[in-house]
């Protein structure tokens, strides 16, 4: 059954655990599941079907598309925005301000973080505000992103870099003749000019 600010709420078309605080103004989508010990702030846009591990937090502005899976530990911060089907591993870390000072306030200098539809973030990445994440982009768990990422992009490492493909099913992509196909569902991507698209 459903809960809503800690109390039984059965005609609600989400679930929130009793252990969530979902501030009054929140938007949250049909079918989503927000689980222990979460705190969405009340202008927060979360979409249809997604899921919020334990001890999420999701503050002011920011916006979350269909499907979205966030895993437990992660803080969506203002500024933030994830396109549909996106993942975002566990503990992994947004940001929102460039040079934070705790003397120096710098709400007016948040700078905006656009997760591109399909991308997954690894466990333990850090995403350097200001930088967007491609549709499809794979990033390496522990990466730490410090510029844009390009669609189908793979990146590990500190500071993160390229270093392939993904398929929009997760899957390695091995390029001949400016061409490779998914290993698991058999799609085929085309590489020109250095960027990938589905053929």
């Amino acid at each position: 059954m459903p809960y809503y600010y800690g109390k039984q709420m059965s005609d609600k078309p989400y679930f929130i655990h009793k252990s969530a605080i979902v501030d009054e103004g929140a938007n949250i989508g049909q079918n989503t599941k927000v689980w222990h010990f979460c705190h969405v702030m009340a202008g927060a846009d979360i979409g249809p079907n997604c899921s919020l591990g334990q001890n999420v937090f999701v503050a002011n502005k920011v916006v979350l598309g269909n499907n979205v899976r966030v895993q437990n530990n992660v803080s969506l911060y203002e500024g933030v925005i994830c396109e549909d089907d996106v993942f975002l591993g566990p503990s992994m870390v947004f940001t929102n301000v460039i040079n934070p000072r705790s003397a120096v306030s710098r709400k007016e200098e948040y700078r905006q973080t656009i997760v591109k539809k399909g991308a997954s973030i690894g466990a333990n990445a850090t995403i350097v505000c200001g930088n967007n994440i491609g549709a499809y982009a794979f990033i390496g768990a522990g990466a730490v992103v410090t510029k844009d990422v390009a669609d189908y992009a793979l990146m590990v490492g500190n500071p993160a870099k390229q270093i392939g493909w993904m398929s929009e099913h997760g899957e390695r992509l091995h390029f001949e003749d400016q061409k490779a196909s998914c290993p698991a569902t058999g799609k085929v991507y085309v590489l020109k000019e250095g960027k990938v698209s589905r053929s």
